[in-house]
């Protein structure tokens, strides 16, 4: 399934990812391979990719994108941001996105009340999750201490909100980063069939 950005008056579909390289659609063109730091006429940079997604540089802004993913930027129009989210084969949606600039994979959960992230993703990203409030968590395999704590940005797509309330778990359970009611209540959820869309509210 390929990744369609829309950015100002540029579409960019990505219908093929390769570690180091993405084949990328730009205005519903011909095909073109670009390889990472490579930029297009139209402005369109390819930062990175790999077989799961692609990181694109479209009017300053990046955005993280893998394959079943549609986003469209608001940067320049002022028009809503949203992103489309496709099931995985477990009727899951995960997708990549960002906690504080830094590179995140998200299972969508709305039974999660904040955004939860595994301690050792926490570390990566810099967070010194002890020195928050502590709270005690009810998970399938019990009670659990986890750390609440305050991100700064998290991202999806082209969509950024700011002041994310959140919670560490250092229970070696979790393994995935769980996007909860924290960052889904600021928007707009709409499900038609195997697609989740989200819009920023606020």
């Amino acid at each position: 399934m390929a990744v369609s950005l829309v950015a100002g008056a540029t579409e960019v579909n990505v219908i093929g990812l390769f570690p180091g390289k993405a084949v990328v659609v730009i205005d519903r063109g011909a095909p073109r391979t670009l390889s990472a730091g490579q930029r297009t006429a139209e402005g369109v940079l390819l930062v990175s990719a790999d077989s799961r997604s692609a990181t694109l540089e479209i009017d300053g802004q990046r955005q993280v994108l893998e394959l079943g993913q549609h986003a469209e930027s608001a940067a320049l129009t002022g028009t809503l941001q949203s992103v489309t989210l496709a099931a995985d084969g477990n009727g899951h949606f995960v997708a990549e996105g960002s906690v504080n600039g830094a590179r995140m994979r998200f299972l969508v959960d709305t039974g999660a009340t904040l955004v939860t992230l595994p301690a050792v993703d926490a570390r990566r990203l810099g967070i010194d999750y002890r020195s928050g409030q502590q709270v005690v968590s009810q998970t399938a395999n019990g009670r659990v201490i986890v750390y609440r704590v305050r991100l700064d940005s998290v991202a999806l797509g082209t969509m950024t909100l700011n002041a994310v309330d959140a919670v560490v778990h250092e229970s070696a359970g979790l393994e995935i980063a769980l996007l909860g009611m924290s960052f889904l209540n600021r928007t707009e959820m709409r499900r038609e069939g195997a697609n989740l869309t989200l819009t920023k509210r606020y």
